[in-house]
């Protein structure tokens, strides 16, 4: 019996779902949204399964990022991508690795929701312009104008770094051992001078509402860490491809930590504190650009 295409290709819906929108929960959403208009469509008469999904996923996920803009407008604090758990063996595709990992995400959310469906689509899938055009509704030149622009944009902000697995991971240990013990110097260690440190938590946890900039103010407010209850637990995870750091208190996931590393030192942390946006660490989410 052969597979509904629905099943085989539903991994890669929700992957790119997932990089259009920067969400897990929303994702999921728009991923059971392709399941019930493929559910009512005459099958047969579809040509091509994976190009039709593809294109209603990515109707569903411009619908509801253009739905969410004024939710972005009235959001308490820093707005930072939903983090994923992800597998190690994600880091083995550059290509999906960088366009999933936290610091591109951020870059993608400075895009219109248009060029932000065209760039993931066009540079992430390599879906031909006139898939791309049926998908947005725009000729396959317009297409072509939206990725040059998107594309111009996303470079000029695209984090040009290239770290190896056993390099990120050791410097994640590094950070976690000198936060874990108030090591401010140790901190200093693996700080880059000019790092930013993000929190995102909604307005529904205590966080620094604002991002924190040089090694020196980071490090002091990470010592902070040192003085809390022995009720939080630390520990290593993968998050949108590259090793992360899992914050738990009273066994309950509280935190998750993205490190954007760079000549072994850490140029900027993404801190997700709002419970909202922790769906995703609970449970990994296999993540491709092949089917």
């Amino acid at each position: 019996m052969t597979e509904d295409p629905f099943v085989t290709h539903r991994r890669l819906l929700f992957t790119v779902a997932y990089e259009i929108l920067g969400s897990v929960s929303d994702a999921e959403d728009v991923v059971q949204e392709t399941w019930l208009r493929w559910s009512d469509v005459d099958q047969d008469e579809v040509r091509d399964p994976r190009a039709y999904l593809v294109q209603v996923v990515t109707r569903q996920a411009l619908n509801r990022l253009r739905s969410r803009a004024r939710r972005r407008e009235e959001y308490v604090g820093e707005w930072l991508p939903e983090p994923v758990l992800t597998s190690p063996d994600v880091a083995e595709d550059v290509v999906l690795a960088e366009s999933v990992s936290m610091a591109m995400l951020t870059v993608l959310e400075t895009l219109n929701p248009t060029e932000r469906a065209v760039f993931v689509l066009r540079e992430v899938f390599d879906v031909p312009y006139d898939e791309i055009a049926a998908a947005i509704e725009k000729s396959p030149d317009a297409v072509r104008q939206i990725a040059h622009r998107a594309r111009r944009h996303v470079g000029a902000r695209r984090p040009r770094i290239e770290v190896r697995h056993n390099e990120q991971r050791r410097v994640v240990e590094r950070f976690i051992t000198a936060a874990k013990s108030g090591d401010l110097y140790g901190l200093m260690e693996v700080l880059a001078p000019d790092v930013v440190m993000v929190t995102d938590s909604g307005g529904l946890v205590p966080a620094v509402r604002l991002p924190v900039e040089g090694a020196e103010k980071v490090a002091t407010l990470l010592t902070r860490f040192a003085e809390v209850p022995e009720s939080f637990a630390v520990s290593t995870v993968w998050l949108n491809g590259a090793a992360a750091v899992r914050i738990d208190r009273d066994g309950q996931l509280d935190t998750a930590v993205s490190l954007v590393v760079a000549d072994e030192l850490i140029v900027s942390i993404y801190a997700v504190r709002n419970p909202q946006k922790l769906k995703g660490v609970a449970e990994e989410q296999v993540l491709t650009r092949l089917r």
